[in-house]
């Protein structure tokens, strides 16, 4: 669908919706890390920061998330929150979803009235349902809220011109050569300025040949450069592309203080599944389950010689503190018995391809 609607729903007195039969509904507050972990593996990765942002009302079936609703996110600068959405009498609804196995009871509807009459205590008039980009949810909003389109958006304009994109990887490349399609099928609205490696036998090189993509080599050979000189000739590399923002898909060396400083548009996709407050140093899985955040070069081999029953990917903003800047998009993975690194890390990029999209579509609307 190319076009996006807002929606606005008076916030009248309603009669309360019924609670499904076996449900389990806490009072609304902060999203738990389990919830917010279960959204991530159910929903595609980009909607737990949002409900950390806000205050979640979570359904739950024998203990465990089985649908959830938030309002009021703080701090959001999606483009289609420029409008009504800064309104002083209008409180944000979303975002929302029900596990596939409760669609067919009323479960949706009594969170969603429950949202809704979460913003009217709350002091709003009226919510604002964003970014609606399906006919059938606008209708089903409408009969079950009585919402009525007030805003609507063309996909295309919202990410303005096309945003220069450097890539740096050290290796194989997928999901250099991921985000190469994406582009080329027009499911990305990039310039890929160029290919930035620092191994000049990283097949990530023929990818980016094959695609007509410049290359810059920048290896450092520790025996013959300082780690200060070499950093600034890495920092000049990148900066002859002069680039938007900076993906980083697979890249193999800390980036100094100042690459970071002169880039703050860099973004990171790290094979882990990292808590979204930065602080943390253990994060929880969708089964309740607690690892340690594994953080550094080797996350996979690291998780399975601690028989983590948990892995997963991110991708966040870089900081100067490793693999700890906010969080764009995640994802779970639980991995299986006795499996073996080589195996798993098939199926770890096979969700890494899922968030660099939707971690960069997010910045990407984030403008």
């Amino acid at each position: 669908m190319a076009r996006l609607y807002n929606l606005v729903v008076d916030l009248a007195d309603r009669p309360a919706a019924p609670v499904p039969a076996g449900i389990e509904v806490p009072s609304a507050g902060p999203a738990d890390e389990r919830t917010l972990a279960w959204i991530d593996e159910c929903f595609g990765g980009a909607w737990s920061s949002e409900a950390h942002a806000g205050i979640t009302v979570v359904a739950r079936r024998g203990g465990a998330p089985v649908g959830f609703a938030t309002v009021d996110p703080k701090g959001l600068t999606y483009a289609w929150l420029a409008g009504i959405a800064r309104e002083r009498n209008t409180g944000i609804f979303g975002p929302f979803g029900v596990a596939p196995e409760e669609r067919k009871t009323e479960l949706g509807r009594m969170l969603l009235s429950r949202a809704l009459d979460l913003l009217r205590e709350r002091g709003y008039a009226r919510a604002l349902i964003p970014a609606v980009g399906d006919e059938r949810l606008v209708r089903y909003y409408e009969e079950a809220a009585g919402a009525r389109v007030a805003e609507e958006f063309d996909r295309a304009k919202l990410t303005r011109a096309k945003r220069r994109v450097l890539v740096m990887a050290s290796g194989d490349g997928s999901n250099f050569q991921a985000v190469v399609d994406a582009v080329q099928r027009g499911d990305l609205p990039l310039e890929i300025a160029g290919l930035l490696v620092n191994d000049e036998r990283a097949f990530a090189i023929q990818r980016a040949k094959t695609a007509g993509i410049a290359v810059r080599s920048v290896a450092w050979n520790r025996l013959t450069e300082t780690r200060g000189a070499y950093d600034e000739r890495l920092l000049r590399a990148a900066r002859a592309d002069s680039p938007d923002f900076v993906l980083l898909l697979g890249w193999m060396h800390l980036l100094s203080d100042a690459f970071v400083a002169t880039f703050p548009e860099l973004v990171n996709l790290h094979p882990a599944f990292l808590p979204l407050d930065p602080q943390r140093d253990e994060v929880i899985f969708p089964d309740g389950a607690q690892t340690t955040a594994f953080r550094g070069a080797y996350a996979v081999r690291d998780a399975l010689a601690s028989s983590a029953p948990w892995v997963g990917a991110t991708v966040h903003r870089v900081t100067n503190s490793t693999d700890r800047g906010p969080v764009l998009a995640r994802k779970p993975l639980r991995v299986e018995p006795a499996e073996e690194e080589a195996a798993l890390m098939v199926r770890v990029h096979t969700i890494e391809r899922e968030i660099v999209r939707a971690g960069i579509m997010r910045w990407l609307y984030e403008r």
